[in-house]
């Protein structure tokens, strides 16, 4: 869905994307007219309200050039499916104008208190993800009444997301870190904002106003599966890059070129094996869900707990074939010019979401085997 000239030039301004520690302006409205951030937008709003395959290739496609670019294609664009968990006014209150992203924070880390019809909405979170091109962001809450939390059945307290312009919003210039420098991944902040109650949504209890077979996806597995194709656009473009430099290099001390040396050549097949078996996994796993959305417009907890395995499995499987192509280029690789280098940091910030951090195996292992226990998070 991408224009190649796009891509390339993404490609080329990678240096300065990390420099500036956000996509650039221009290159985000680009991604923006291309429709990068539409994707999971419902029809009804003027969005592309893609099939998961779809949406999962167009984020890896953009992280193969840019890890950094492809991880703000994927907050933009899985951000986009609260639009169809809200009234449909409010939906295109927010969503109507096609040059609108959204992007926020799942996590429960503010306070929505109940004031008659509104909240007000105060909380920092972190990991606020391309929050400079976006227009509204939401963060996730506890929503509070007479200054306790409010319980659901099973005295759960009821978390929501809530939705306010990104111009409410204060922005600390915190990310500073290793790898996918160029997202803008810096805390935002609400401060008492007045948001009326119907600019917000829960995804764990709420259901989708929208009947589309995407919407029957879980957002946190869709969510998963996204940040799994930026780490699988990372492995191809490290593969990729070691394949240009064995070509050329010709390690100190040795007669061969990298290219020539059967330790490279093993290690190579063995990462591309790796690679591809992944990947299949993980595509495979999406087609079974995406069929059973379309039938029966819903996915059962065997279908969603394989789908956060493929996710983990393939970010995991991602990371380890971009240290093996960051071994084989030896020495070269440290440099700060290599993209091997800039592989190598980014795929290990994405290894750290907690979206298919190491305790997501337990989330899926424990539905797979069928013992019980909160699933909610699948």
């Amino acid at each position: 869905m991408f224009d190649p000239a796009l891509l390339q030039e993404i490609k080329r301004r990678a240096p300065e994307i990390e420099a500036a520690r956000q996509l650039p302006a221009d290159l985000a409205g680009k991604l923006i007219q291309a429709g990068a951030f539409r994707l999971c937008v419902p029809r009804s709003l003027g969005g592309l309200e893609a099939d998961p395959a779809q949406l999962l290739s167009a984020i890896e496609t953009v992280a193969t050039f840019d890890g950094s670019a492809g991880w703000c294609v994927m907050i933009g664009a899985t951000s986009g499916m609260t639009a169809a968990y809200l009234d449909p006014a409010t939906a295109r209150e927010i969503y109507g104008d096609a040059d609108v992203v959204t992007g926020g924070v799942f996590a429960p880390r503010g306070k929505a208190a109940i004031d008659g019809d509104d909240y007000r909405v105060s909380g920092r979170w972190q990991w606020a993800s391309g929050s400079g091109h976006c227009r509204w962001l939401m963060g996730g809450c506890v929503v509070t009444e007479n200054g306790k939390p409010r319980l659901l059945d099973g005295d759960i307290p009821e978390t929501r997301m809530v939705l306010f312009p990104a111009s409410d919003a204060i922005i600390h210039d915190t990310w500073h870190s290793s790898g996918l420098c160029g997202t803008g991944s810096n805390d935002m902040e609400a401060k008492k904002l007045t948001v009326p109650q119907r600019r917000s949504a829960s995804i764990a209890t709420d259901k989708p106003v929208e009947s589309g077979p995407l919407y029957a996806f879980p957002i946190f597995g869709l969510l998963a599966l996204g940040i799994a194709a930026v780490g699988l656009g990372l492995a191809r473009r490290a593969m990729r890059e070691l394949e240009i430099l064995a070509e050329r290099k010709v390690p100190t001390g040795a007669r061969r070129g990298l290219i020539e040396r059967p330790a490279t050549q093993a290690d190579y097949a063995r990462a591309e094996a790796q690679f591809r078996s992944a990947r299949s996994f993980y595509f495979e796993a999406v087609a079974k869900a995406w069929d059973r959305a379309q039938t029966d417009g819903a996915i059962p907890v065997g279908l969603r707990a394989r789908l956060r395995l493929a996710a983990t499995h393939a970010t995991e499987t991602s990371a380890g074939v971009v240290d093996a192509m960051y071994n084989l280029g030896g020495g070269t690789s440290v440099y700060h010019d290599s993209a091997l280098q800039r592989c190598f940091r980014d795929v290990h910030v994405v290894t750290q979401h907690m979206m298919v951090a190491p305790p997501s195996w337990e989330l899926a292992g424990r539905a797979l085997l069928g013992v019980k226990g909160d699933l909610s998070m699948l």
